[in-house]
């Protein structure tokens, strides 16, 4: 280590270790370092780094609570906290693959295995402290947000045989800096170029990123094929992929993309969100469940943590139990009263009384106690609609409407498009979302709950259009819902056995969509015979 270069350098080591600490402070003061500043709180951390400038942070990923001191540096980078001339690195005992991918994930400067020797220490600090030393110019520009300049600056860099050491990191910076001046196709000719030479992960992934906004989709999804296998590149793929599933609105495909890749590295909360909005989306209400529950675990702890979390699980939950047997709604009721729990528990001061009417309402639905349900609904006043958020007026639309309210459901619909139309902070992801509950509230007036039962009920009495038509409605909004699935095929089955000029392409593609959501379907003895003879009576109409 550089004497100099240590003494100049402010440190700020954060962990709640005693031993690790002292032996911290042994080895960084033995490397020359003498500006050393100890917190063991990320909260602390964070006003320290708010307040003061270090050179150098050096943080235990886990702290006092799990994940800790991740999420500190989540939020650091996040919210654009620490400056990137400062070096951040992680240390750890644990090296499970989780976390190593959820490190990685962040990118901090350098991540080290405890324990690790003076030596270790030494070779890694001079190796990140001088790579920003060098780069401080170029970086100080890139916190100015003035990405021309850096690129420029880095263009001049790149000139200069003394930087050569350097030269793999300032590529990579310039196809970064490059994509945020917004100059694609020169990004694409340059990832391509380093490709040619040696084939980088990075800029592989940065090639294909290029290829996504240049709608160059087969291409991407090509590359991105390609980068799954590397494990080093794993996770990037599954993101892109997801991006590009996205994209061209394949949202099954999607949620499966971004379930892998929460599998991989769970401590993202972003992507468990996402796997939420996908499962909305998609109507498959067991994964938005859970996604949702997900959430919940792993923003504790975090600056993610919030009631709206404990809530969103609770919708879920209903959402849930409206498609559900009865057996399966208490379970689901009992498990949404209890995050609804763990929420006041976790929040006392947190002001949700309106959201909590809504879904107390909900279940009272849930259990047919209708009366009660709008009971509760007639005591919401419509002028509070700007204090709540998109989640809370989306559930407040689902209440009405279930009740039999839907005009009361649509306006709250029309209030939502509204704030969207004039805010900018919705993924396209909701504002999909928002237009299929649009057009499903308008066009469909009975709840989850209801369609299938009444759609029964008309095939026993021979309404066979009626039902049909029902059966059609309720598998819209429950389209992974296997009994429904199953009575929906058999219908049409019998409608096109009665009468051949009824197998339409319209009544393939229904058969082809309830059969998919049946061969993925665990089913009962008595679902699988139906299925079975249904198939039977399918296979003659070829």
């Amino acid at each position: 280590m550089n004497t100099k270069l240590a003494r100049a350098i402010r440190v700020l080591i954060v962990d709640d270790q005693i031993l690790a600490k002292g032996y911290l402070k042994y080895t960084m003061e033995e490397l020359g370092f003498q500006q050393i500043s100890y917190i063991d709180h990320a909260d602390e951390a964070l006003k320290l780094i708010k307040s003061e400038h270090f050179e150098l942070v050096v943080c235990a990923y886990d702290l006092r609570e799990e994940k800790e001191g991740y999420f500190l540096y989540e939020q650091l980078k996040a919210h654009k906290i620490l400056p990137l001339t400062t070096a951040f690195v992680f240390i750890s005992a644990d090296t499970t693959a989780e976390i190593v991918h959820s490190i990685v994930e962040l990118q901090p400067d350098e991540f080290l295995a405890k324990p690790f020797s003076v030596s270790e220490l030494d070779k890694r600090l001079t190796r990140v402290l001088t790579r920003k030393q060098v780069l401080k110019d170029i970086y100080a520009l890139m916190d100015q947000s003035d990405f021309n300049g850096a690129l420029s600056e880095l263009e001049r860099f790149l000139t200069e045989p003394k930087n050569a050491e350097f030269f793999p990191l300032a590529l990579r910076t310039k196809g970064e800096l490059l994509l945020l001046c917004n100059r694609v196709e020169e990004a694409e000719d340059f990832y391509q170029a380093i490709i040619n030479v040696q084939n980088f992960t990075w800029a592989q992934i940065g090639l294909v990123r290029c290829y996504l906004q240049l709608n160059k989709d087969d291409e991407a999804e090509r590359l991105i094929l390609r980068l799954a296998f590397q494990p080093d590149a794993m996770l990037s793929a599954y993101d892109l992929l997801t991006a590009l599933q996205i994209k061209q609105q394949e949202f099954d495909d999607a949620l499966e993309s971004v379930n892998i890749a929460a599998h991989i590295s769970p401590s993202n909360v972003g992507r468990h969100q996402q796997a939420v909005d996908l499962s909305k989306i998609t109507r498959d209400y067991p994964a938005q469940f859970d996604a949702a529950k997900r959430v919940v675990r792993y923003a504790k702890h975090s600056f993610h943590d919030k009631p709206e979390n404990y809530l969103n699980v609770a919708r879920a939950g209903i959402d849930f139990a409206m498609t559900a047997d009865a057996s399966e709604t208490a379970k689901l009721v009992k498990q949404t009263h209890d995050f609804i729990r763990q929420m006041k528990e976790a929040f006392p001061k947190a002001a949700v009384d309106n959201e909590l009417k809504v879904i107390d309402a909900r279940i009272y639905y849930l259990q047919d106690e209708t009366d009660k349900a709008r009971n509760l609904l007639s005591q919401l006043d419509g002028s509070e609609w700007e204090q709540e958020n998109m989640d809370a007026l989306m559930d407040r639309a689902k209440a009405f409407h279930e009740v039999g309210l839907q005009d009361h459901a649509l306006a709250i619909l029309d209030e939502i498009e509204r704030r969207c139309n004039t805010s900018d902070e919705q993924s396209e992801l909701f504002m999909h979302y928002l237009k299929q509950q649009k057009q499903e509230k308008r066009e469909i007036a009975d709840s989850p709950k209801m369609l299938n039962n009444i759609a029964v009920t008309q095939f026993q009495r021979g309404e066979l259009d009626k039902a049909l038509t029902t059966f059609r409605q309720a598998f819209t909004v429950m389209p992974k819902n296997a009994a429904i699935a199953l009575n929906l095929l058999q219908t049409t089955a019998a409608e096109i056995r009665d009468n051949t000029a009824r197998h339409t392409p319209e009544n393939k593609q229904i058969i082809f969509k309830c059969m998919e959501t049946l061969e993925a379907a665990t089913l009962s003895e008595e679902q699988d015979k139906r299925y079975q003879r249904v198939k039977a009576t399918i296979s003659n109409f070829d």
